[in-house]
C-alpha cells in the first residue's frame, strides 16, 4: 500500500501541510479501518481525486453518528464512496443509507470494497440526479422525518435545493451536514479573481450565498466547523 504521505491530495481549510499532516498522522491514521484505507488509496489516482471525503471529516462523521444513534441516513453525493463505506461500517447491522450519485463508474470504484467489508446489505446507491429521488422519496408521506441524518457532498449550486427537501426528510432532532461550506478557505476573499486554484471559482459565489441562506433559517440550529474543507451542521428544530 502506498505511503498515506503520498495519497493524500490537501484540499482543505487548514493551510499547512505540516499541522494537516500531524493532525492525520496523530489522530486519524492509526484509527481509519483499513479497508477504508484501500479505497482511500484506490481513489487517489482517480483525476478528480478532490471530489472524495478527507479522511477527518470522515472520522468526525463516524463519531457524530454514533452519538446521535443514527440507524437510518441519506447521503447525497457519493463519488468513490468513502463517506458511503464509512456510513455503512457505523451503522448498526440493520441500519441503512441511501447513496445517490450520477456517476456510477466512480461508485464501481469503490463498490469492490464495500462488499469486501460485508456491509454492502446496508447499502443502497440509486445513480440518479439528487433532485428528483428526494422529490420522489416526499411523494410517500411514510419518507417524511424518517431518516435520523444526511450528509450533502454534491453540487453547490443545488445545496438550497437539498436542504429544503432534507427538512423535511429528517426528522426533527435530526441532523443535516452539508460539506465543503469553507471552500479551502476562500469564502473570506473579496473577489473570485483572486482564487487558486481556478477550478475553484465557478461554485465560489454559491457557497458564499448558501452559508448566507442556512445562516439566518430558523428551522435550523447551525454550527459550521473548521473539518475538512468546512462542514456546517444543521439540527431541524422543527
Amino acid at each position: 500500500m502506498k505511503n498515506d504521505k503520498q495519497t493524500f491530495v490537501p484540499h482543505g481549510v487548514l493551510q499547512s501541510p505540516e499541522l494537516y499532516q500531524y493532525l492525520l498522522e496523530t489522530s486519524v491514521y492509526p484509527r481509519e479501518p483499513e479497508i477504508l484505507k484501500q479505497l482511500r488509496d484506490a481513489t487517489a489516482s482517480h483525476p478528480l481525486a478532490y471530489y472524495g471525503a478527507t479522511p477527518d471529516s470522515g472520522q468526525f462523521l463516524s463519531l457524530l453518528m454514533k452519538l446521535l444513534n443514527v440507524k437510518k441516513t441519506i447521503e447525497v453525493g457519493v463519488f468513490t464512496g468513502y463517506s458511503l463505506l464509512m456510513t455503512a461500517l457505523t451503522l448498526p447491522e440493520d441500519g441503512k443509507v441511501i447513496g445517490i450519485d450520477i456517476d456510477r463508474k466512480a461508485y464501481d470504484i469503490g463498490l469492490p470494497f464495500i462488499k469486501k467489508s460485508g456491509v454492502e446489505h446496508k447499502i443502497e446507491f440509486i445513480e440518479s440526479p439528487a433532485l428528483p429521488i428526494l422529490d420522489k422519496l416526499l411523494e410517500d408521506p411514510a419518507n417524511e422525518g424518517s431518516f435520523d441524518f444526511a450528509f450533502v457532498d454534491a453540487d453547490k449550486s443545488n445545496s438550497g435545493n437539498y436542504h429544503e427537501r432534507l427538512l423535511k426528510l429528517v426528522k426533527v432532532g435530526g441532523v443535516i451536514v452539508f460539506d465543503n461550506t469553507l471552500w479551502a478557505g476562500t469564502v473570506s476573499l473579496p473577489d473570485v479573481s483572486m482564487i487558486f486554484p481556478e477550478r475553484k471559482r465557478p461554485n465560489w459565489s454559491h457557497v458564499i450565498e448558501f452559508n448566507k441562506a442556512i445562516a439566518v433559517d430558523p428551522r435550523v440550529e447551525i454550527s459550521l466547523i473548521p473539518v475538512g474543507d468546512g462542514m456546517t451542521l444543521c439540527r431541524r428544530l422543527y
